[in-house]
């Protein structure tokens, strides 16, 4: 004869390490408030629970837009690890979306991952890292990376962080020396990233040679990689993976190719970033260090009588 069974185990739908959901737009408020309890089993859930939902860009311009980011920036000083690990996922997982890119400028988040480069784990330092690298492929996130004094702090962790967060650290410091080497530079930067160019792994060899290439870009970059990187850059000519030839080819074409003025009457044209194909026009002959120049090109003069 059937007989009613009542089962100990949580139905499958259930989990019970995430905070229930509430319905629909009062899911994102109900969540920051729980983020805030003092009930540290009350804000792990909330946060594993807030992981899922920012995967939605919709979900995360309504985070930012009730104030989320600013419970965020209070937790990633939290003294559970849990806690900051959690925080800093959900921070990279908002910056792969480009409202939440500007949500993290807006709210002054760069500057607080300052405190986790030297965290004791090594998943909030990856996650924070991930965040960094996310945030410098936006010109606003690399400018604010520069002025949050990060470079020399990334350079030096190139001496100690793994493999993994290398590759990272690599990426980030590419897309913001595209915009200002001159601390780079003022850090020895040359030397450590000399010891990448003969590491085992074809990725931070590859990605070293894209840092160096970004340096080359500039005028007083020129000079220290013509001095210093030249014969190790050649010999890449011949490595083994194809993506490191090519990108100490690019090394080694900018920062042997000098920026050219062309002048007539006063007026001087001047080549512009590599990245675009238009010319700018100057009064003055100075050229600005921030600028990368266009190799193999020239602008004929054209008088104007």
């Amino acid at each position: 004869m059937a007989s009613t069974l009542i089962s100990a185990k949580l139905p499958p739908d259930v989990d019970p390490t995430k905070a229930p959901i509430a319905f629909g737009r009062r899911a994102l408020p109900k969540l920051s408030r729980e983020i805030q309890s003092p009930e540290l089993l009350t804000q792990q859930r909330a946060l594993m629970a807030l992981c899922d939902l920012v995967h939605d860009p919709e979900n995360v311009y309504q985070a930012v837009q009730i104030g989320f980011l600013e419970n965020l920036k209070t937790l990633l000083l939290h003294h559970d690890s849990t806690v900051r690990q959690k925080t800093t996922e959900i921070l990279y997982i908002m910056a792969m979306h480009n409202v939440g890119r500007q949500g993290l400028i807006q709210n002054a988040v760069i500057p607080v991952l300052t405190e986790l480069l030297d965290d004791p784990e090594d998943i909030c330092r990856k996650n924070t890292h991930q965040v960094l690298d996310m945030m410098a492929k936006l010109p606003e996130g690399a400018v604010d990376i520069l002025h949050a004094g990060l470079i020399p702090l990334l350079v030096v962790r190139l001496k100690t962080e793994s493999d993994e967060i290398q590759e990272l650290i690599l990426g980030t410091l590419s897309n913001c020396l595209r915009m200002e080497a001159s601390e780079a530079l003022a850090t020895d930067a040359i030397t450590i990233l000399k010891e990448k160019l003969t590491h085992p792994s074809a990725t931070i060899r590859n990605k070293a040679a894209q840092v160096i290439l970004e340096i080359g870009t500039h005028p007083e970059g020129k000079s220290t990689v013509c001095e210093e990187v030249i014969p190790l850059l050649v010999s890449l000519l011949e490595d083994t993976d194809p993506e490191v030839q090519a990108s100490a080819a690019g090394a080694l074409m900018f920062a042997t190719i000098k920026p050219k003025v062309c002048c007539t009457g006063g007026e001087h044209f001047l080549y512009t970033s590599r990245h675009s194909d238009t010319w700018s026009y100057s009064e003055s002959p100075v050229l600005p260090s921030t600028t990368s120049w266009k190799p193999f090109l020239w602008l004929e003069a054209v008088s104007h009588s």
